[in-house]
């Protein structure tokens, strides 16, 4: 159980630069761009540590139903979901983004149940509920009467890719490979997938703060964060990483602000309080 934290928070710390790296990135090139050189570089990056791991020929033993398995997988979770989300994050606020976003969770623990036959009982549909309620308040600007977008193809887009993390990580979950090899083939996949759409693909520039954003981005934010996220997922029940996974938007908040200089707004926080109530009543359960 300690160990699933502590990886859950390796991941929740990395996942919180995501709107400041995205914001930073998509001034220089558009969506296609930024996915195709954030996956190589993740690409890149986990197969050196699948190298120093010793961990390559595992890569040996798996059959081509595996790789197709994996390949999947990866479209899923490394490609259309970064694909869709980068997409949502150049229409709309960052904050307003990727809080939406993070309904992920909240989803994570309902396909939990009909697909890991992980038991949904009523504090987890409790917790649910308020932490959703402070989703509402956020894409409605801190009024749920009265319904108000920045971008209403921005939040679409960015729950379209909660949708696709939240299955992403169910099936990860059900699946049972190494996690630095399987984390690997994801973004492997995820970047022969993203030379599909190299056509579409636009560089305005690349200066010195979108390449390091960059490398922060395919090396940490996405590559290695996936391997302790799944680490996570295997040791205990999805509900529980996926409530912690909720201080990820209370941290990135506080970079937003800082490095952004975007106004935290009044509603952001009252939603963000709901959503962490909810966590707390999941939590309490666990613990009686």
């Amino acid at each position: 159980m300690i160990k699933a934290v502590l990886y859950t928070l390796i991941s929740v710390l990395s996942w919180a630069f995501i709107p400041v790296a995205s914001k930073e990135i998509l001034k220089d090139m558009n969506n296609y761009a930024m996915l195709l050189f954030s996956n190589a570089i993740s690409t890149v990056v986990l197969f050196l540590y699948l190298t120093l791991s010793k961990k390559v020929k595992i890569l040996k033993t798996y059959s081509p139903k595996d790789y197709l398995i994996l390949s999947f997988l990866g479209f899923l979770g490394s490609f259309l979901f970064y694909i869709v989300l980068y997409k949502a994050f150049s229409l709309s606020l960052a904050q307003e983004v990727f809080i939406i976003n993070y309904t992920w969770p909240i989803l994570i623990v309902l396909l939990s149940a009909p697909i890991l036959k992980e038991r949904l009982t009523p504090a987890k549909l409790i917790s649910i509920s308020i932490s959703f309620f402070g989703v509402i308040i956020i894409l409605t600007k801190g009024n749920p009467a009265h319904i108000r977008f920045t971008s209403v193809k921005g939040d679409l887009l960015a729950l379209l890719a909660s949708l696709c993390f939240a299955l992403f990580s169910v099936l990860g979950k059900k699946v049972h490979y190494d996690q630095v090899a399987s984390v690997f083939i994801y973004f492997l996949s995820a970047t022969l997938f993203s030379l599909i759409t190299i056509r579409y693909v636009h560089i305005d520039s690349i200066t010195a703060n979108s390449l390091l954003w960059l490398l922060i981005n395919g090396a940490f934010i996405n590559g290695i964060s996936y391997i302790f996220w799944f680490k996570a997922l295997k040791s205990t029940k999805a509900a529980v990483v996926s409530n912690i996974v909720y201080l990820t938007p209370a941290i990135s908040l506080i970079f937003i602000s800082v490095i952004l200089k975007e106004r935290i707004e009044t509603y952001s926080i009252l939603g963000l309080f709901f959503i962490l109530t909810g966590i707390a009543i999941q939590l309490k359960s666990k613990l009686t």
